[in-house]
């Protein structure tokens, strides 16, 4: 019995020891999935951006001419360039924080105001009077056009083209822009020729000043325009507010050189002696780039150019002559002796 059980667990044992050795499973590497976030959209920060503001009912050619201008500046600074008709606070709120550039034409949308609403951005208001500038307000030409200097020159050309200085001028009665015109018109008479004596007569008292009341209905014009003819006047200067059809060819009829802002009428080319014309567009050109780096609230002086050259009258050698003294007047270098 004995020997019997001795030999069960010997067996036993053997039994165990033929058995294969199993190791414990080997735990297999897996790759844990993680979830990736979705990405967080984000608004993309818009260009900087320059609104010009002109009216409507401008002619096609000088609204075509501005919008190109303004667009390449806008474009030469990386903005973007929008044309607006007019200007309201809810224009101010849609262009928001890119907006950096504003630059208005007449009439005024209220810039007061709207200056005040956007202040990030620099506003320009170009040829709209009686406006003071601010911090964020450059002004050109709020003191209306540069008639003082467009009156000397005229008084000079029309002294260097009347062979006994028998010139005129046509200004507005109690304008006191008209009034600055005629002292410039004579002082500008004056630096070409002095005392300016005439050789033969009639001994009129030269330079002729023909005013017009201001509530001289304009059909009534021409009848003061002859007033240069009854005196053998031989050019004039017209104020710019005057220069209607009528009086352009009453004075052309009698042979009489014309000098002013612009020739309005095809027809009297003959007697047009050239265009003393602001240039608003080079003052704009002038001030963007300080616009464009967040500078501004200054006053511009508009500079003027020469058109319309009627090379009959103006010969080179004389333009050139004209051209040196109105950029001595430009330059500060020659004064117009209105404000002495």
């Amino acid at each position: 019995m004995r020997s019997r059980l001795i030999s069960l667990v010997l067996a036993l044992v053997l039994v165990s020891c033929a058995l294969p050795h199993r190791q414990p499973p080997t735990p297999i590497a897996t790759a844990t999935a993680r979830s990736t976030p979705a990405p967080i959209p984000t608004s993309t920060p818009l260009s900087p951006l320059t609104i010009l503001v002109i009216p409507a009912d401008l002619p096609q050619e000088e609204s075509a001419l501005y919008q190109k201008t303004v667009y390449d500046l806008a474009y030469a600074a990386g903005m973007r360039f929008q044309v607006l008709n007019t200007l309201t606070p809810l224009d101010l709120e849609l262009a928001g924080p890119a907006l950096r550039v504003v630059i208005v034409f007449p009439p005024d949308p209220g810039l007061a105001d709207l200056t005040a609403r956007a202040p990030q951005a620099q506003f320009l208001a170009v040829g709209i009077p009686d406006l003071a500038p601010a911090a964020n307000l450059t002004v050109i030409g709020a003191m209306n056009r540069p008639v003082e200097q467009q009156a000397f020159l005229a008084g000079y050309i029309a002294a260097m083209l009347s062979p006994d200085y028998r010139t005129g001028i046509l200004t507005l009665a109690d304008d006191p822009q008209g009034l600055a015109a005629e002292t410039a018109f004579m002082n500008g008479r004056t630096f070409y020729c002095g005392l300016c004596l005439a050789s033969f007569p009639p001994w009129y008292d030269y330079p002729l000043h023909v005013e017009i009341p201001a509530d001289t209905p304009e059909d009534q014009y021409p009848a003061y325009a002859r007033a240069f003819h009854n005196y053998q006047v031989e050019a004039v200067y017209i104020y710019p507010p005057l220069a209607t059809i009528d009086v352009l060819e009453t004075l052309a009829e009698y042979q009489i050189k014309i000098i002013g802002e612009s020739l309005t009428l095809e027809d009297i080319r003959d007697q047009w002696v050239v265009s003393i014309q602001p240039d608003l567009l080079a003052a704009v050109r002038q001030v963007f780039p300080e616009l464009a780096a967040g500078q501004g609230g200054r006053t511009v002086a508009i500079p003027l150019f020469l058109n319309d050259i009627n090379e009959a009258l103006l010969s080179e050698g004389k333009l050139r002559l004209v051209q040196e003294v109105l950029n001595d007047l430009q330059a500060g270098y020659i004064d117009t002796g209105v404000h002495r």
